[in-house]
C-alpha cells in the first residue's frame, strides 16, 4: 500500500468509472493496484453511507444515494457490532470490478459509526462535491 497516494473522497456511482493504472501492472500482487479516476492516481477510496445489510463474514453492502458498493471488513474492525441502518465513514483499498454485473469491493482498513452526527451525511455530499470541483476535476484540465 503506497501512502503517500490520498485517500479519494469518492461517491459509490465515482468507482464505476475507475481505470487500471498502467503502472499497476508493475505493481506486487501483495499491495493493492493503482487506479486512477479523474486523472488521479489512488489506491484507497473513503466513502459514507448508509449500510444495507450484513453477513458473519465480515461482507456488507454500503448505500450512499448514488449506488451501492460490498465492503469488506477486516477481523480488527469486525468485534464492533455492525448494524443494518448505520450510517459510517469507510475507508479502504479499492479492488477493481472482476465482471460487469459485480459490485465495487473496498477492504475496509478503517471505519467509524457516524449514526449519532444526523448533520454528516449532508456535509459528507457537500465535501465530494467540494473535492471533485477544487481537486479532480481540475486535475483534467
Amino acid at each position: 500500500m503506497d501512502y503517500s497516494l490520498a485517500a479519494l473522497k469518492l461517491f459509490c456511482c465515482h468507482l464505476n468509472d475507475v481505470q487500471p493504472s498502467s503502472s499497476s501492472s508493475s505493481s506486487s500482487s501483495s499491495s493493492a493496484a493503482a487506479m486512477t479516476l479523474f486523472g488521479i492516481l489512488f489506491q484507497r477510496a473513503w466513502l459514507q453511507g448508509v449500510l444495507l445489510s450484513g453477513h458473519g463474514d465480515g461482507r456488507f453492502l454500503l448505500d450512499d444515494g448514488s449506488g451501492v458498493v460490498e465492503l469488506s471488513l477486516s477481523p480488527e474492525s469486525q468485534p464492533q457490532e455492525w448494524k443494518k441502518g448505520m450510517y459510517v465513514m469507510v475507508v479502504g483499498p479499492f479492488t477493481a470490478l472482476q465482471s460487469a454485473n459485480a459490485l465495487p469491493l473496498i477492504k475496509v482498513h478503517k471505519i467509524v459509526d457516524l449514526s449519532p452526527y444526523p448533520d454528516r451525511e449532508a456535509m459528507w455530499h457537500l465535501e465530494v462535491i467540494e473535492a471533485c470541483k477544487l481537486f479532480y476535476l481540475r486535475s483534467l484540465e
